[in-house]
């Protein structure tokens, strides 16, 4: 079961990264609106070149999802200048390393190489940008690819379409209701010109953002990206206008099977706001104070104490519209899964009304200026939050100065925002249970 938990809590995290220590960086636009972030340090011969986009899981239309995962595969097919199948030969045979990522809001591509292959780095995302090769073969190559990882990570592994249930239960309306991965009937449905319109739309200059990170000479690298960027053409502007969901006004009860689990899993659901919001910060600091370590408050009650659950954790999933905060538990032997959900049920309940010990207090406040310390600790993550920053939460300069917003955090307010999303009127409870699998 230790590896349910670690698996989806990979999974959840990704929304409450904190800064490190001052970052500088310069940021620029160039004609075509491709916006730019340079980040210069020189410590180790090493730079991080990456593409942000502003497309996601949410980003497509009835009968089309999985779009835009289908396309963080499909884009390393090739280009009019690289081979098909030979991108990540040439990043490897140049002594670098790459990847992509996609979630519901943007895709993510990046290369580290040697410093001196800089050049290497920006020629390859602009060919990636402006010279994509999209044709019948690699489409169906990519397919089977995305069918592939469908199998793998979704539907033959233990627990692999609990988010897939949590967003399907959380929303009636808005795109985060289906899968970031998306139905296969819609990848298989998808056809040559949905592809080329989908790339004609999002992967343009004015939807993205390039961060160059770590050793480089600044004057030369804005001449190669100007060269390498600048003639690429701006794209129309994208409108999104995605509808709103009406509040959970009554808790709703789901059940979901799953064939490959033999202990059940049990999870209190809450729709919660965009992670742009103020009120995202308390919440991340709420599930921090549940279930962040051994002395948190679930862990330590119903795994240590009262030995009712193998595994239980809190955790704020942020999203761009709105969020999803779970509150979750595997049982020990007989133990049901009433009793998991009474006993979870207590404990946010206390946080909904009373303040929480200024001892608690504390440890919460010394826990996130730790991780403020230690993260953006490479030029990879630095680049990936110099982009989120910018993309998302258009203020890039959140990487020096987000802690502060969890510095002002009180207890009266992380009181009153449990109060206001975390009651159970609002929330959907589900039992993920072992079974004949629910099919999505």
């Amino acid at each position: 079961m230790r590896r349910f938990y670690i698996a989806l809590s990979l999974l959840l995290m990704g929304a409450g990264m904190l800064s490190a220590q001052e970052v500088a960086f310069e940021e620029y636009d160039l004609d075509n609106g491709l916006h730019v972030i340079l980040h210069q340090e020189n410590g180790a011969p090493v730079v991080t070149t990456s593409v942000m986009y502003h497309v996601g899981g949410k980003d497509r239309t009835e009968g089309r999802t999985g779009f835009a995962h289908f396309f963080e595969h499909l884009l390393f097919e090739g280009t009019k200048n690289i081979e098909r199948g030979k991108w990540f030969e040439i990043v490897s045979s140049n002594g670098g390393k790459n990847n992509a990522n996609t979630s519901q809001d943007r895709t993510y591509y990046y290369e580290v190489f040697p410093s001196n292959n800089l050049q290497l780095g920006l020629w390859m995302e602009s060919e990636r940008m402006l010279h994509p090769v999209i044709d019948q073969v690699g489409i169906d190559t990519q397919k089977e690819v995305v069918k592939e990882e469908k199998r793998l990570r979704y539907d033959n592994t233990p627990y692999g379409s609990f988010l897939t249930v949590l967003g399907k239960n959380l929303f009636d309306k808005h795109p985060y209701k289906d899968p970031n991965i998306g139905y296969m009937k819609d990848v298989d449905a998808g056809t040559l010109e949905d592809v080329e319109a989908y790339n004609k739309k999002y992967y343009v200059p004015n939807n993205a953002v390039l961060v160059v990170a770590g050793d480089f000479d600044i004057p030369s690298t804005k001449k190669m990206i100007q060269d390498y960027f600048g003639p690429i053409p701006r794209g129309a502007d994208i409108v999104r206008n995605y509808p709103k969901e009406d509040p959970i006004t009554e808790q709703r009860i789901a059940n979901a099977y799953d064939a490959n689990i033999q202990i059940p899993a049990i999870g209190l659901a809450y729709r919660t706001p965009g992670f742009r919001e103020r009120d995202a910060y308390v919440l991340d600091m709420i599930s921090t104070y549940l279930s962040d370590g051994k002395s948190s408050k679930l862990y330590k009650k119903m795994v240590d104490e009262q030995k009712q659950a193998l595994q239980v954790g809190a955790f704020n999933i942020g999203q761009e519209d709105y969020g999803m905060y779970l509150v979750f538990a595997l049982p020990v032997g007989e133990t049901s899964l009433d009793v998991l959900k009474g006993e979870m049920e207590e404990e946010v309940t206390k946080v909904r009304d009373e303040l929480i010990s200024e001892r608690d207090y504390q440890k919460l406040q010394n826990k996130f200026e730790n991780d403020f310390v230690n993260s953006n600790s490479s030029m990879e993550g630095i680049a990936n939050s110099l982009a989120r920053y910018y993309m998302l939460y258009g203020d890039t300069n959140l990487i020096n100065k987000e802690i502060d917003i969890y510095r002002s955090i009180t207890r009266e307010e992380i009181k009153e925002v449990a109060n206001k999303y975390l009651k159970p009127n609002q929330s959907v409870i589900i039992n993920y249970l072992p079974g004949e699998k629910t099919e999505f």
